[in-house]
């Protein structure tokens, strides 16, 4: 009973430590820690594409340009060109520029005592209003301010159907940001969460064998070693979602720019 109020326990500090507290110790604004890691995850980025233009060439050499071509080449050709179509060029930046941030945000959430800034929902809900805002303003470029927002009412529609229809859409439109945002919280958050509920459950077991070697600590702390076991593997599959979830958000941002610049949508 003591070990499960103690794991409780600790497991309630692991969520609380997950709070958007202030760098600055108990001031209630300024810079927050998720603030402080996006802003690192900013730096990160800059100088990986930075480092990747210096040492890029015809033929590339090296983990760390094959790595960051392979993932530009499937931005590119699964993302871009899948999704848009012959007009992929003029959004491919912000694609890219958007699938890395985000990748690198979540990967930098993996080391230990770093946290990621998309583990935050005013972080995630800041790159969704930037996707939001992007591709309304592509659809607006292509149709026109009054004839984008007419537009989400399909031609044909008799009054006042379209009406009805008009308002859906519109409410449709509302809530892609949301959901954007939302779903790359979740993800982020539970993951981290589920990782470091394994980790306390570790350490609880072995507690008592770093405090006094005997058998029967030995045997009591053998359950440690399949909590690090499930550890090791949920840690590869967040770093495999780490990277789907950076592919998700780019997508569905891919997803929606075609849809606002669609002559028929």
């Amino acid at each position: 009973m003591e070990a499960f109020d103690k794991l409780s326990g600790e497991i309630l500090h692991l969520v609380q430590e997950f709070s958007s507290a202030s760098v600055f110790g108990d001031l209630t604004v300024g810079l927050t820690q998720y603030s402080f890691w996006l802003l690192v995850a900013a730096v990160v980025f800059c100088l990986v594409m930075v480092l990747f233009v210096r040492r890029a060439s015809l033929v590339p050499h090296g983990v760390f340009v094959n790595g960051v071509e392979y993932l530009i080449d499937y931005v590119t050709n699964d993302v871009a060109k899948g999704v848009i179509g012959t007009e992929w060029r003029r959004h491919f930046p912000f694609l890219l520029t958007l699938f890395f941030f985000i990748f690198i945000n979540n990967v930098i959430g993996l080391i230990p005592g770093m946290k990621p800034g998309t583990g935050a929902i005013g972080c995630t809900a800041a790159l969704a209003i930037c996707s939001f805002i992007y591709f309304v303003w592509r659809g607006c470029q292509k149709h026109g301010f009054f004839g984008y927002w007419k537009s989400l009412a399909p031609a044909g529609v008799m009054f006042p159907m379209n009406v009805f229809v008009w308002v859906i859409e519109l409410f449709s439109l509302i809530l892609r940001p949301i959901t954007l945002a939302i779903r790359l919280f979740c993800n982020m958050f539970a993951g981290h969460i589920v990782m470091g509920s394994f980790a306390i459950m570790a350490s609880l077991f072995a507690e008592p064998l770093f405090e006094q070697l005997s058998a029967l600590n030995a045997a009591m702390a053998l359950p440690s070693i399949a909590w690090l076991a499930i550890l090791l593997i949920i840690y590869v599959v967040e770093m495999i979602v780490a990277f789907v979830q950076a592919y998700v958000f780019t997508i569905l941002t891919a997803v929606y720019i075609q849809i606002a610049e669609a002559d028929e949508h």
